[in-house]
C-alpha cells in the first residue's frame, strides 16, 4: 500500500524539525523522513550559540586576496581537502564572484535580514518547547591576541549588529581566563545554548505527534498525482514536500530540477570535560577562526571551515590544529575528552535557499544554512510555514531563492 501526506517534510535536523512543528502548528497533516537520531549531526555538534553577530559571509574581498594561501595551508581556518579540488572547482569559482565587494555586501545584508528576528523567534520557541532554561544571555567574544586583529565595529553597527569595543583591561573583567590580550569585541545581545543536544530533544519531544518514517529518501519524482518520495522500505505520495536535509539536499534539489551549487563544510570540535568552565561566554580568537563554547559540564572547541565532500574520513590534523589553538589561550587545557567531525551545508554566497523549486511550489527547500542552521532554524520554519499557506512571508524570500543560482 502507499503511503500518503499533505506535507513531507525530508530531514530531522534543527531545520527540518522546526518546519515541521510550525506547520503542525497550523494545521498541516506532516509527516517527517529520516533515520534515527544518533545524535552526531551538525545540529548537535555546532558551536551553540545564536549568532547575530554572524552577519558576515564567508566570501569577502579580504578572503579573496588571501584565498590561495587559505585554501592550500591545511593549517588555515578556510582548507581544502586536495583529493577534492576538482569536484570542488565550480563551487570554488561561484565562490570567489561572490568575494567581489559589492557582492559579499549584498550578501551580509541579506544574512542580516534573517538574523535581525532570530533571537527571539528562538525565545519563543524555546518556551513553547519547554527549554528556555537552555538560552543563555551572556553575550559572545571576538578576541584579539594584538591590535592588528581588531575588526571594524562599523561594518556590524551599519547591519544592525549591537557590538562593543573592549581594552586588554575590560576584556579581562568580563574574563578573568583572557587577560593579557589585546582587547575585543562584545556582542551582547547574543545568545547561547547550554547543550545542543538537550535543545535538540525537546523540539524532537515536540513533534513526537508528528508521524516518523526511519529512513532515507533516494528519490524525489513529480507525477499526475503529486509528488513521489521513496527509499528503503519507502514509497509516499505527497501534494508538498519541504526540503530540509541539509547537506544531503544537493542531489534531492537536482530530483526536483533545481541545480543548487551546494557543497560540504566539515566541521570539527574537541571537547573538554571540566566541573568549572574557564569561560562565562563564547569566544572566537579571531585569527584562529575558532570559537571556545562553554557548556553543561564541558568547554567545547568548534570551528573552522575544510571543504572535501561527505565521503572522505575525517582528518586528524585539523583537531591537532583545533588543539594547539585553544592551548595558546588556555594554557591549563589538559587532553580533549571527546572528538567529532560533521558536515555542514555550503552554499558560495553563504544564504541558505528558503523557497519554492523553479517549477512548482510544490516543492520547497529550506537547506544550505552553513554555520547558520541553529540560529536560522525557526525563522526558516516560519517562512517556509508562509509560503505553505500562501501568504506573503515574515522577510523577502528572494534573496534565498533557488533561481538567484
Amino acid at each position: 500500500m502507499v503511503a500518503q501526506a499533505e506535507i513531507a517534510v525530508i530531514g530531522a535536523g534543527v531545520v527540518g524539525l522546526a518546519c515541521a512543528l510550525r506547520l503542525h502548528q497550523a494545521g498541516h497533516e506532516v509527516i517527517l523522513i529520516a533515520p534515527e537520531d544518533e545524535e552526531i549531526g551538525a545540529s548537535y555538534g555546532n558551536a551553540g550559540v545564536i549568532a547575530d553577530y554572524a552577519v558576515m559571509p564567508v566570501g569577502t574581498p579580504d578572503v579573496l586576496r588571501d584565498l590561495p594561501r587559505l585554501l592550500f595551508d591545511r593549517d588555515s581556518p578556510l582548507a581544502m581537502r586536495h583529493a577534492a579540488i576538482v569536484t570542488l572547482a565550480p563551487w570554488l569559482l561561484r565562490f570567489a564572484r561572490e568575494c567581489l565587494p559589492r557582492r559579499a555586501q549584498a550578501n551580509a545584508q541579506a544574512i542580516a535580514a534573517l538574523l535581525a528576528p532570530s533571537a527571539q523567534m528562538w525565545r519563543d520557541l524555546a518556551g513553547e518547547i519547554g527549554a528556555r532554561e537552555q538560552l543563555k544571555a551572556h553575550g559572545s567574544l571576538y578576541l584579539y591576541e594584538t591590535p592588528k586583529q581588531a575588526v571594524q565595529l562599523a561594518s556590524y553597527r551599519d547591519l544592525g549588529v549591537a557590538v562593543e569595543g573592549l581594552t586588554g583591561a575590560e576584556l579581562g573583567q568580563l574574563e578573568p581566563s583572557l587577560r593579557g590580550h589585546a582587547g575585543g569585541a562584545f556582542f551582547p545581545n547574543t545568545l547561547t545554548v547550554n547543550d545542543p543536544a538537550t535543545l535538540l530533544r525537546a523540539l524532537r519531544a515536540a513533534v513526537a505527534d508528528i508521524p516518523r518514517i526511519p529512513t532515507t529518501v533516494q528519490r524525489l519524482e513529480r507525477g499526475p498525482t503529486g509528488l513521489r518520495v521513496t527509499g528503503p522500505d519507502l514509497d509516499l505520495r505527497a501534494r508538498r514536500v519541504v526540503l530540509a536535509a541539509g547537506a544531503w539536499s544537493k542531489r534531492l534539489a537536482a530530483q526536483a530540477g533545481d541545480r543548487v551549487p551546494l557543497d560540504t563544510e566539515r566541521g570539527y570540535h574537541l571537547e573538554y570535560d571540566m566541573p568549572e568552565n574557564p569561560l562565562t561566554r563564547q569566544t572566537s580568537p579571531v585569527a584562529r577562526g575558532f570559537y571556545f563554547c562553554p557548556m553543561q559540564g564541558r568547554l567545547r572547541v568548534a570551528g573552522t571551515v575544510e571543504l572535501g565532500g561527505l565521503s572522505a574520513p575525517p582528518a586528524p590534523h585539523r583537531w591537532d590544529m583545533l588543539e594547539r589553538g585553544a592551548r595558546a589561550i588556555l594554557p591549563e587545557l589538559g587532553a580533549p575528552s571527546r572528538r567529532w567531525m560533521g558536515f555542514r551545508p555550503s552554499i558560495p554566497d553563504s544564504r541558505p535557499v528558503i523557497g519554492p523549486s523553479r517549477l512548482g511550489a510544490d516543492v520547497i527547500h529550506a537547506y544550505g544554512h552553513g554555520h547558520l542552521g541553529l540560529t536560522l532554524a525557526p525563522v526558516t520554519a516560519q517562512i517556509v510555514t508562509d509560503m505553505v499557506a500562501g501568504r506573503a512571508p515574515m522577510l523577502d524570500p528572494a534573496p534565498y531563492r533557488v533561481d538567484r543560482f
